[in-house]
């Protein structure tokens, strides 16, 4: 699966890599875990809000 940043924020578990919007998830050989990515994925609590979107695939 593909996913793009909708809110700036560094990534803790990347060595705190800036991910700025609309940059594609997770960059270079990174591998978040099936955790990492519900947390991006839903609404923050101490922030209040999501971080990362699935990108669908276009179908040709």
């Amino acid at each position: 699966m593909s996913y793009k940043v909708v809110n700036k924020f560094n990534d803790s578990q990347d060595n705190n890599l800036l991910y700025e919007i609309g940059d594609g998830y997770p960059k270079g050989k990174h591998k978040p875990s099936k955790k990492r990515i519900e947390e991006l994925s839903n609404v923050h609590p101490k922030y209040k809000v999501v971080f990362i979107e699935e990108v669908e695939k276009k179908k040709e």
